[in-house]
């Protein structure tokens, strides 16, 4: 039986498992997919699992994205572009590091038909996934990028790697036309964004990169006021099904079955 993982701090509200396992049972694979909680320092004993073939393919998500990069003999164009991984697999006895989350991201907003061309679009927070999402959205052909981190240096790294995108002051407001929560702050109940947004809540999307729970406050108080929204259900299930391709040759549909089976 080959063995899949999804790895993270924290990890407990991952639905990798449910979904992987759930495409495993359909296409009949001979696989188990689980998910583990790590520290840093257990990163190079995890790869080496991986060198051993004790591990197939790994999911990597909050807060090791980055951190993993050093640890892979190869990246993929885009994950080398982003210097952010989220899916490992050995390939001629090589560890790969891949990023499906720019093409999860991009198959996400088609799928509920939101248009980013010519728009306006801050994002909140600097980690790992923020690198994949600007990527997308400059491929996307994005009008212009701010964001912002409570930390400013992670965002001056970031515009390092994309010299395009305007760095703003945390709290500080502007106008955007979609404004995406790529921190992790909203996975426990209690997380506040505290951000004053000047009531500028009409015509606009508001997108939160956590999925579960499936309403953050982030979402909630813009919905009360009138705006779109959106969570990170759908970037999650396409980037799964890209990750599920890579490591087992087969493209999982993803049917309104798939979305109410994760839903339950």
């Amino acid at each position: 039986m080959k063995n899949f993982l999804v790895i993270g701090n924290p990890i407990s509200h991952s639905l990798s498992p449910k979904l992987h396992n759930y495409w495993i049972k359909v296409h009949n694979i001979n696989a188990i997919y689980e998910k583990r909680k790590l520290v840093e320092s257990d990163l190079k004993n995890l790869i080496a699992e991986v060198k051993l073939n004790k591990i197939v393919g790994i999911n990597i998500t909050v807060p090791f994205k980055k951190s993993i990069v050093p640890l892979v003999d190869e990246l993929s164009e885009s994950a080398n572009k982003t210097q952010s991984v989220n899916t490992i697999y050995k390939k001629n006895e090589k560890i790969i590091g891949d990023n499906t989350d720019i093409g999860g991201f991009e198959k996400a907003l088609k799928h509920v038909g939101y248009n980013v061309s010519n728009k306006k679009v801050f994002i909140l927070g600097a980690g790992g996934v923020s690198a994949s999402i600007i990527y997308s959205l400059e491929k996307m052909g994005v009008k212009n990028i701010s964001l912002s981190n409570r930390t400013k240096e992670k965002a001056l790294e970031l515009k390092k790697m994309f010299p395009s995108i305007n760095i703003v002051n945390w709290g500080d407001h502007i106008d955007f036309d979609m404004i995406i929560n790529a921190t992790s702050l909203g996975l426990n109940k209690t997380d506040r964004i505290e951000l004053n947004f000047n009531d500028n809540y009409k015509n606009k999307l508001f997108y939160d990169i956590i999925y579960n729970p499936s309403k953050t406050k982030f979402l909630t108080t813009a919905e009360t006021k009138g705006s779109d929204i959106e969570n990170g259900k759908l970037m999650f299930i396409y980037q799964a099904q890209l990750a599920f391709e890579i490591w087992h040759g087969v493209k999982p549909k993803i049917d309104t079955e798939t979305i109410k089976f994760l839903n339950d």
